[in-house]
């Protein structure tokens, strides 16, 4: 490696793979928008997300994400604003007492309830 290269941010978005060789050598995997791939942190944000404050959501939810990296793209957009709902409202959702806001999330909510 030059020295050029050692200062600059080595990006290869074709392969999945990202790192810096700024002194730390170690490299992610980052999820292509058409890949199952899902990184190690961003999976962790997933988690952390999925950690709610009503013990149903939290074993729902937990459960689901074991299923995630099957997900495409569209659908972890759509349980991304899932999960930007309060707490009170996505249970209701998943229990079915509440409708989805659309097709795209009823068809993700029956996935969440399968899991």
């Amino acid at each position: 490696m030059t020295k050029q290269e050692q200062g600059s941010r080595i990006e290869d978005t074709g392969l999945g793979i990202q790192g810096s060789s700024s002194g730390d050598k170690e490299l992610h995997q980052v999820a292509h928008p058409r890949s199952l791939i899902v990184d190690p942190v961003s999976m962790e944000r997933i988690r952390w997300r999925c950690r709610r404050g009503l013990l149903e959501l939290d074993i729902v939810l937990g459960q689901f994400i074991a299923h995630y990296a099957s997900l495409d793209i569209h659908q972890r957009t759509v349980f991304d604003t899932l999960l930007d709902l309060p707490d009170t409202t996505l249970w209701d959702m998943i229990s079915g007492k509440l409708a989805a806001a659309d097709e795209d999330q009823h068809a993700l909510l029956e996935l969440i309830n399968k899991a």
